[in-house]
């Protein structure tokens, strides 16, 4: 029986503002703690691409495996995303402890003021409640630490994404079809592991309407099968429209994964691509979640049909 859950469909979608170059972007830590040199590198490549930056103090706080305690990286998270001189906030890295804050958020003064929120891997918690509770378009992209490891052409995807210069006309194209089919509903999901924890919890998502995407790190393809099975047993995955794989980063051979996720959602009928360029690899290319999207497998193609941002 499933249980009744947030769905992103109940929420008028808030589009943040595009960002100009000059404006400022935040720094938090809302999860683990990070390692200084690729800290600073990624804070010298946003400011080389035109940006400023302001970094909470409170970002350098250790706590065993946490960027500092729950109230003092929830604190900081909020007071970031109130900050009127900030018009964009990204996040030092994933790591985990994002959920431990998710009850601690302002999320009225978070959808009063929407800016931008960066952010992947454990920080896919921050992104999903904050649509399901405000319909905030987040962002599943690069934090500062990983920066570095884009390759050039993706740096300059997450700075035109965000300065609106990105033509999400096509977002990703030449995919892998595993499934044939089009879709559409609002794009939604990020890292499985982090999906999959928060499944029983307040702040899970009834992802009925949607299409999913999925990306993870350093899981065997049986911890992948077992994630992916909870959640079918639990009821949250039965009504998606369609499903995007995205890296699988040591996580065995991509046609195990696929073979995998065909098995699992074989008696659903809809869309499934994989080989989409998010995740912990090189090419993890900054995707705009909670808009509406279609997945078109004539094409090979996922794309957005309305605005990113708030129109001028």
């Amino acid at each position: 029986m499933k249980a009744t859950l947030m769905n992103f469909n109940l929420q008028r979608i808030i589009q943040p503002q595009v960002l100009k170059r000059g404006d400022t972007i935040g720094v938090v830590a809302p999860a683990g703690p990070f390692n200084k040199a690729p800290f600073d590198v990624g804070i010298k490549l946003i400011n080389e691409m035109g940006f400023n930056t302001r970094i909470d103090p409170g970002v350098y706080e250790r706590d065993r495996y946490l960027a500092g305690d729950d109230v003092h990286r929830a604190e900081r998270f909020n007071a970031m995303m109130a900050d009127d001189g900030v018009q964009a906030v990204i996040c030092a890295r994933g790591g985990y402890g994002a959920m431990r804050i998710l009850d601690q958020l302002d999320y009225d003064t978070i959808g009063r003021q929407p800016k931008p929120l960066i952010g992947f891997s454990d920080i896919t918690a921050l992104l999903q409640v904050i649509q399901l509770k405000t319909g905030l378009v987040t962002f599943h992209g690069p934090m500062v630490t990983t920066l570095a490891q884009l390759t050039a052409q993706g740096r300059q995807s997450w700075c035109d994404t965000l300065t609106g210069g990105q033509d999400f006309l096509t977002l990703f194209s030449d995919l892998r079809v595993l499934k044939s089919g089009t879709a559409e509903g609002r794009l939604v999901g990020g890292n499985l592991a982090t999906l999959c924890h928060m499944v029983g919890t307040p702040y899970g998502a009834d992802y009925s309407g949607v299409i999913l995407m999925i990306e993870d790190v350093g899981e065997a393809p049986y911890r992948i099968d077992r994630m992916l099975t909870q959640m079918k047993l639990a009821g949250v995955i039965d009504g998606i429209v369609g499903l995007v794989v995205g890296g699988f980063e040591d996580c065995g051979r991509f046609d195990e994964i696929d073979e995998l996720v065909l098995e699992r959602f074989s008696n659903m009928d809809i869309p499934i691509v994989a080989g989409a360029p998010f995740g912990h690899g090189r090419e993890n290319r900054i995707v705009p979640l909670g808009v509406s999207a279609r997945l078109d497998t004539d094409h090979a193609a996922l794309s957005l049909l309305e605005p990113v941002f708030q129109e001028e």
